[in-house]
């Protein structure tokens, strides 16, 4: 059986938002690359390690209260130094995972989607 991998999730912001979402992405790591010119007026791309967030523009987004996305820190110290810098609360989260436990964050992007960064996946 082939393994299988998110590639990619769809978040809906506003227009006015997107370069603020796609600064807030390069925190975590995320560069913009160009997404294919016939999608170009209404969406934009940042990877990190060939994953994927497209940043879908639309007047009236979608911003579920519960729904989040996670990644995995690569530095997790230096990646929570650049969020709070950056004026993002990024306050501790109980620790469920890990031996010993694993520290993780959320926080909410500028455009309001709310992201869990955290130093080492579940497992």
């Amino acid at each position: 059986m082939t393994s299988l991998a998110v590639q990619h999730v769809g978040l809906e912001v506003r227009r006015e938002d997107t370069e603020a979402e796609v600064a807030f992405w390069a925190l975590l790591g995320f560069e913009e690359v160009p997404a294919p010119e016939a999608l170009r007026e209404r969406t934009r791309w940042v990877q990190r390690d060939g994953q994927q967030i497209h940043l879908l523009l639309t007047e009236q987004p979608v911003i579920p209260r519960e729904g989040h996305v996670a990644v995995v820190a690569g530095d997790w110290e230096a990646t929570l130094a650049r969020l709070r810098a950056a004026g993002h609360e990024a306050a501790l989260r109980t620790e469920y995972w890990g031996h010993p436990p694993s520290p993780r964050t959320q926080v909410h992007t500028p455009a309001g989607h709310r992201v869990e960064v955290m130093a080492a996946p579940p497992g």
